[in-house]
Order: C-alpha cells, then sequence, then structure tokens
C-alpha cells in the first residue's frame, strides 16, 4: 500500500469519485486555479475542467446554497470553505436548509453532499481557529466526520460522498 499525507488522501479520494460518478463535483473559494487553501484540491481543475471544479465568490452563504440545491435536484456536490468558522455565516443553509430538506420532504429529497471545511485551533487569527465540531454533532439530519488520519481521511471522504443525507466533513489544518 503506497504511502500518503493526509491532504494527499483527500485529494485522492475526490479524485476517485470524480471519476466514478459523473455526478460529483467540486465548488469553494479558490478550489480550482489555486487548488485550495491547504491545496487539498491542487490538480483536479486540470483533470475535470470548470465545469466541475468551480471557483466561487467569496460568500459562504451562495457556496452552501449551491451545494444544497444542486444536490436536491440529483447531484453529487463537494462544496469547500477555507475555515470552518465561516459555517456560522451559512448556518441557514446547514441547519433550515441541508439538514431539514429531507424531513420536510417526507423523505421525497435527499441531500447528497459534503461540506468540507478545515478545522482546528492554530495561530491563523480569531476567525481562523474556532472548534466548534462538536455542536454539529447535535444538529438532527446532519453527519459529521473528522478523520485522524489519511487513511480514515479518504475512506471517510469516499463515504460521505456515496451517503444521501449531507456531511460535515472537518479536516484538521494540521
Amino acid at each position: 500500500m503506497a504511502q500518503m499525507t493526509y491532504m494527499e488522501a483527500l485529494r485522492d479520494g475526490m479524485r476517485m469519485e470524480m471519476r466514478r460518478d459523473r455526478n460529483v463535483f467540486l465548488a469553494g473559494e479558490d478550489v480550482g486555479f489555486f487548488g485550495g487553501c491547504f491545496g487539498q484540491t491542487a490538480g483536479l481543475f486540470d483533470e475535470f475542467g470548470k465545469e466541475r471544479v468551480v471557483d466561487t465568490p467569496i460568500t459562504e452563504t451562495a457556496i452552501l446554497g449551491l451545494g444544497v440545491g444542486s444536490a436536491a435536484a440529483g447531484l453529487r456536490p463537494i462544496v469547500e470553505l477555507m475555515f470552518m468558522d465561516f459555517l456560522w455565516v451559512a448556518s441557514d443553509q446547514i441547519f433550515n436548509q441541508a439538514a431539514k430538506m429531507r424531513y420536510m420532504s417526507g423523505g421525497k429529497l435527499t441531500v447528497p453532499m459534503v461540506m468540507r471545511a478545515p478545522c482546528g485551533a492554530t495561530t491563523r487569527a480569531a476567525q481562523h481557529g474556532q472548534s466548534p465540531e462538536s455542536f454539529f454533532i447535535h444538529v438532527p439530519g446532519l453527519k459529521v466526520a473528522c478523520p485522524s488520519t489519511a487513511y480514515d481521511a479518504k475512506g471517510l471522504l469516499k463515504t460521505a460522498i456515496r451517503d444521501d443525507n449531507p456531511v460535515l466533513f472537518f479536516e484538521h489544518k494540521l
């Protein structure tokens, strides 16, 4: 088995799922041209193009809204926020749309989306170092993944992408 870093494992997991299923796409700030805030998505734009690796404006509400809407329409979005701290900005999309849509539709709609966000306290400033992962575990309708190894990161990410429910996927910055 090849050794991979945590970041390489994330990238490989996304690449494998995007090759497997044409409905899987990636969206977020700088995920295409720059390869993501920490380089997790480097090379995916070159392989899959602008239709499946979408650079978005800096608007967390719109990024998650894009994810919720496209998931409800049958796609499998992976949406990335630069830092988990900004999930609070898009709280309506997360708590009232993604988490509840399946229940509000009597199970007729699913929201198969993955919301990726770096987490963990570091020296990156007050708005970039919170660790409220445990808060999200208590939201009905959401699944939360916090992998600690490269092996777990790749496997959990692939599983999250295939899940028909919204998954918050937290990746530690270190």
